[in-house]
């Protein structure tokens, strides 16, 4: 089976897994430092918090944030719930916004369509690798004094023209914080961890300290000093830490994410190249000033029954998925909030359609060339 997404794990990694297990840290050492201080360098931001995992970044994001019961927060229906889950732990409501119908983003008009004077902030998803219309979207936020947080669990190395330059994501430019997963689908792994950067001093400050329990040993920070063992807790906080042999690997596939993403954007040319020319297929667009890290290739298929498409390429040993059951067509947040289907209908439409093909960086050739066999004669014996 070629799966949809997997990990590239190369020695290098190993040997840097192992050597911290023969140091004298396992967690809260000094790899976590770097790893932190690395993408943050990588990104182009001031700040960077390493957590436990991409969904505790968006908690924690979304709680640095001040969100809370009574504020509502826009965000997108195509997404993994944990986007639209970070607003709802807080108290807060979870208010979506339909999708530009080319790009699988959130569509800034559609954003602009669903603020009130309760909305809080707005969580835009780089989907697949994407980047969103930032520069219209913090536009808005200035406007109506909203907290942007960039969902970017798909899109570490994207870049986006925005104002005469180049903006990386995760660089901040038009956001208040940002978010990246490192789960062993994404472009480098930790196994499982997030992390979170920003350009406010102030946001960095509180985002260590809930990370870790609300606690802090800092002397400048504590209200008074019983001595050196004396720490406080100065707000609820939680154990969302990340262990220095994870960061560890990150470091270390750190080295290489550049390689990875060419080799995906290799991947989606080629992809690119065969199914462009079918008029049943539609490939993923990509806006102009953008460049996506394609974290994932998603291919429209119409004029054919979907899934029977994804089970026969899963008989041809191609493992496909679908990303994603649009958030408001799940039972929680329709019973919770009163989603109903036909509420966000481009969302519905995309989803109708989409099919995920593998696409991750150890894809030999002949991998490649198996998946656009098979793609290409289902479609041919479906007629189309």
């Amino acid at each position: 089976m070629i799966p949809y997404g997997r990990q590239s794990i190369a020695e290098e990694d190993i040997q840097a897994v192992v050597e911290v297990l023969r140091s004298d840290w396992l967690t809260q050492g000094p790899v976590v430092e770097r790893f932190e201080q690395a993408v943050a360098d990588y990104c182009g931001a001031k700040y960077a918090v390493s957590v436990a995992s991409g969904t505790a970044a968006l908690h924690l994001a979304a709680l640095a944030a001040g969100f809370h019961k009574g504020d509502e927060v826009i965000t997108s229906p195509v997404t993994f719930v944990a986007s639209a889950n970070c607003i709802v732990y807080t108290g807060a409501t979870p208010v979506f916004a339909d999708i530009d119908p080319r790009t699988y983003c959130i569509d800034p008009q559609e954003i602009q369509n669903r603020i009130t004077s309760e909305t809080r902030g707005i969580i835009p998803v780089h989907f697949a690798g994407q980047p969103c219309d930032m520069a219209a979207v913090s536009s808005l936020a200035i406007n109506h004094g909203l907290t942007v947080i960039e969902d970017a669990a798909h899109a570490i190395g994207a870049t986006y023209q925005a104002d005469g330059k180049t903006c990386k994501i995760g660089s901040c430019t038009h956001s208040d914080m940002t978010i990246f997963s490192f789960h062993p689908v994404k472009h480098i792994t930790t196994g499982e961890g997030g992390i979170i950067t920003t350009n406010s001093r102030t946001l960095h400050e509180r985002l260590r300290l809930l990370r870790t329990h609300g606690i802090t040993r800092d002397p400048a920070r504590l209200t008074q000093n019983h001595g050196p063992w004396y720490y406080e807790q100065q707000m609820l906080g939680f154990n969302y830490r990340i262990t220095d042999f994870q960061c560890a690997l990150g470091l270390s596939q750190l080295k290489r994410i550049d390689t990875f993403i060419e080799r995906r954007k290799q991947i989606a040319k080629a992809y690119n190249t065969v199914f462009a020319g079918n008029k049943n297929l539609t490939i993923p667009y990509q806006r102009p000033g953008t460049d996506s890290s394609w974290h994932l290739y998603t291919l429209g298929v119409k004029n054919v029954d979907r899934r029977l498409v994804f089970e026969q390429l899963r008989k041809n040993n191609i493992g496909v998925n679908v990303h994603y059951i649009p958030v408001h067509l799940q039972p929680f947040y329709q019973d919770r909030f009163g989603c109903r289907q036909g509420d966000y209908p481009l969302a519905e439409a995309y989803y109708e359609d989409a099919i995920t093909l593998p696409l991750y960086p150890d894809m030999a050739e002949e991998d490649i060339h198996a998946v656009i066999h098979a793609v290409s004669g289902i479609m041919q014996e479906s007629g189309q």
